[in-house]
């Protein structure tokens, strides 16, 4: 007894196959199945637009193998720019929202940079995390170690730590100096004026 599977019997003697038997159809006899066509280039372009906000250089390296041409994906990208579906400015502030309880200004910069964002569109950007690059660059501190290095050795490892992660030099050692006990009452003002 099977589950919903149905057994075909054989043709008998000289009857032809049915259209539905294609194993006794020769390739020139059999009915042509239909090419299953991708999706457009507009199509792919939207699906990747609605996952995340992707920069115009980004866009431009995943549909470049799906495009006719040059000319057809240049079209294409700047009618998405045109009708705002994509955005550098909102790129932008992606990708700065994705990376900025992680990393510092620097690496945010050169990230943005690699993207060959205008300076218009990432200025804004960048101005405001240097305004949060010290409480970001203490949360990170905290999260990764909470207490002050006991030893020049330890010291050295909490900078190396900050640094690879691109936070600014003035960031990194108001975090080490100022670090455990900073948000302690606001014992310690945020923009001290020290380095």
């Amino acid at each position: 007894m099977g589950y919903g599977y149905v057994r075909r019997r054989p043709s008998r003697g000289g009857e032809s196959a049915g259209p539905d038997d294609r194993s006794t159809l020769s390739a020139a006899e059999a009915p042509p199945r239909a090419a299953r066509a991708g999706p457009s280039l507009e199509g792919r372009a939207l699906r990747l637009l609605s996952r995340r906000e992707h920069s115009r250089l980004e866009l431009a390296r995943k549909l470049g193998p799906h495009a006719e041409s040059p000319e057809q994906l240049d079209r294409l990208l700047d009618e998405l720019e045109r009708t705002r579906l994509a955005s550098p400015a909102r790129f932008a502030e992606s990708l700065a929202h994705r990376r900025e309880s992680r990393f510092g200004l620097r690496r945010i910069e050169q990230e943005l940079g690699a993207h060959r964002l205008d300076d218009a569109v990432s200025a804004p950007v960048l101005d405001r995390l240097r305004g949060t690059e010290r409480d970001r660059a203490l949360a990170a501190w905290r999260k990764r170690f909470g207490t002050p290095a006991p030893d020049a050795t330890e010291r050295a490892r909490h900078h190396r730590f900050l640094a690879q992660r691109g936070f600014t030099a003035d960031a990194i050692s108001w975090v080490l100096r100022h670090g455990v006990h900073a948000g302690d009452d606001d014992a310690v003002p945020e923009a001290d004026g020290e380095a």
